[in-house]
């Protein structure tokens, strides 16, 4: 395990005031999701698209103020990627976002980064409870050093806000 990777906390800079209170909480969840990633594909080329997707998965949440966060936090990535890098990557880090909370398995174009992302934010979303054969050692060094700081009381909280408005869709970010 690293300390910081540093294009995490470069890009979580650009939105510290849209995310503000909620900062140290969601900096450690995309930091505990992107070492799980590394920690399950240790291919150096994939390093850099698995802390872009970390940061942005969720951003929506706060860009957008909105539970259904998937698109504006894909939309959010796309410029990200189309400003700094004329595109590059675009297709597998907005699949990687996209196909996040999936509840099976992925099987499309960019298995091995797409399925890799899901396994490792269930495993976190989860509180190791789906580790996909991650150490349980290594995810509990994880949270010591990335502490949880409230961020699933958060998840719950902004779920329930939205169960009461949206019955009948309250998990809108989930695919089957």
């Amino acid at each position: 395990m690293r300390d910081h990777e540093p294009l995490i906390d470069e890009l979580l800079g650009r939105f510290r005031q849209e995310i503000g209170a909620d900062l140290e909480k969601y900096a450690n969840h995309v930091h505990r999701v992107f070492e799980t990633c590394v920690m399950r594909d240790t291919d150096p080329a994939n390093r850099h698209k698995y802390a872009i997707a970390a940061v942005f998965h969720d951003i929506g949440i706060w860009t957008a103020h909105t539970i259904d966060y998937l698109p504006p936090s894909m939309e959010q990535a796309e410029h990200y990627l189309n400003t700094t890098q004329g595109g590059a990557g675009t297709a597998e880090i907005t699949a990687m976002i996209y196909w996040h909370h999936n509840v099976r398995p992925y099987h499309g174009a960019f298995p091995v980064t797409v399925e890799t992302f899901r396994k490792a934010d269930w495993t976190d979303v989860s509180l190791g409870l789906l580790t996909f054969g991650a150490s349980r050692p290594m995810l509990r060094r994880l949270r010591r050093q990335y502490p949880i700081a409230g961020f699933h009381w958060f998840l719950v909280r902004k779920i329930g806000a939205n169960f009461l408005r949206h019955p009948l869709n309250p998990l809108p970010m989930f695919k089957s």
